[in-house]
């Protein structure tokens, strides 16, 4: 007899694990770090060498990233152990899978997915559907989510590079993890005079001092996918970790979880770190670049852009404003924070995790005790959803809402809630 499908669910260091399995296959796991009104949501991702570490970081990532935006979402992830690569009806097959075991979540909303590594808005959309589960008319419209986080990597690294006494120009820049953050970053460095001189995918690196050519590499990564290592003319061709160690003057990492740890750590050269994935530092490595002065964006601050450009775009914002405010709006604050951190003596991780603790702890009691504004603004979210409101009257209604949330040191809980 065929064992079942089977979810469980338990406990671990605060927050909830949900472990799925189709008989005696394990399929991968949903952790919920943190619930607002009962519902957690964050990113779906499939990969084929996922662990448990991975998701309940990455959960926890996510309560920060709502917390330092002041968006009312509790912080969840989903990892499925499968190939991205595959075809779409493989990838999506896997998907189902997966989605028929967790669907108890799905349809008490204790979780909702989003993209993710590996996975596109439409996924999430088409896998609602083939669950017979409810799909209003604006949910998971979005496809550009890599490109939403490109922008905020953007903006923290400009912001970080002026803070090392740097511009885009002198900036040689190693880009850890060719996917749809890495090449959507690679393209707006170069349009902004910097050097790419490396990338790197799950099948190695390739290394150019004379700069990359990053279009024709984003372009033909569409169908080449990780092999596009394979086909670059005239680079020197490395294994993937080589490229940490490249003399750089930012280091872009778009990968893995703690792809930098305590035992390469010594090895990293570049002045400035800024993430594209979650935790691609190890807590030990962050520790010690910040230590000898590296510059050091938190990950949760520089990746942000796919929660609130995801949101922006739900609310029908135009694409230049999107843009502008992700952009701008993190350089603003990282700025602030490098600063900061410099006149404290507090990292910089540890000022931007007491913000978004203080503004997600504002965030929640607002929700639980809504203002007359607060109860207006909910039912027009919802009529949003359905399709009963054109997008451009909730974009242009919506603005002040959304300059809010890039933050800045000196919020204070109304700042967060208004």
């Amino acid at each position: 007899m065929t064992a079942p499908i089977s979810l469980e669910e338990r406990s671990v260091g605060g927050q909830r694990v949900f472990t799925a399995r189709n008989g005696g296959e394990l399929l991968g796991w949903v952790v919920v770090d943190s619930t607002v009104h009962g519902t957690a949501r964050g990113g779906l991702r499939l990969v084929p060498d996922l662990e448990l570490d991975e998701v309940r970081d990455a959960a926890r990532a996510m309560t920060f990233k709502y917390g330092l935006l002041g968006l009312p979402q509790g912080g969840a992830k989903a990892g499925v152990r499968g190939d991205p690569e595959a075809s779409l009806e493989t990838r999506r097959a896997r998907l189902l899978e997966f989605g028929r075991v967790i669907a108890p979540l799905l349809r008490a909303r204790r979780y909702v997915p989003d993209a993710d590594m590996g996975t596109r808005g439409d996924d999430m959309r088409w896998l609602m559907t083939n669950l017979g589960l409810p799909v209003r008319h604006r949910e998971w419209r979005d496809v550009r989510s890599g490109e939403h986080t490109a922008r905020t990597v953007v903006g923290a690294a400009e912001a970080a590079l002026a803070h090392a006494g740097l511009e885009w120009k002198d900036a040689r820049v190693a880009v850890e993890g060719f996917g749809a953050v890495g090449r959507s970053f690679a393209l707006y460095a170069v349009e902004r005079g910097a050097r790419v001189i490396a990338i790197s995918t799950s099948r190695g690196a390739v290394h150019d001092a004379l700069g990359l050519d990053v279009r024709d590499l984003a372009s033909r990564a569409q169908q080449l996918g990780s092999g596009i290592v394979d086909a670059v003319p005239g680079a020197q061709r490395w294994p993937r970790a080589a490229l940490l160690a490249l003399e750089v003057e930012l280091l872009v990492p778009c990968a893995r979880r703690h792809s930098v740890h305590s035992g390469n750590v010594a090895s990293v050269a570049a002045r400035v770190v800024c993430p594209g994935a979650n935790d691609p530092l190890s807590p030990e490595a962050e520790q010690t670049l910040v230590g000898r002065e590296s510059v050091c964006v938190p990950d949760f601050v520089s990746n942000s852009g796919g929660v609130l450009g995801g949101t922006m775009v739900f609310a029908g914002v135009a694409p230049a404003t999107i843009t502008h405010t992700l952009e701008q709006g993190t350089a603003r604050f990282v700025a602030e924070l490098l600063a900061e951190s410099d006149r404290s003596g507090r990292s910089p991780r540890e000022l931007a995790e007491s913000l978004a603790r203080e503004r997600g702890a504002a965030v929640a009691q607002a929700v639980h005790r809504p203002s007359l504004g607060g109860r207006l603004r909910e039912l027009g979210l919802d009529a949003h959803r359905r399709g009963w409101l054109p997008p451009s009257l909730v974009g242009a209604l919506s603005r002040r809402y959304f300059e809010q949330r890039i933050p800045t040191l000196a919020d204070t809980a109304s700042d967060t809630v208004s």
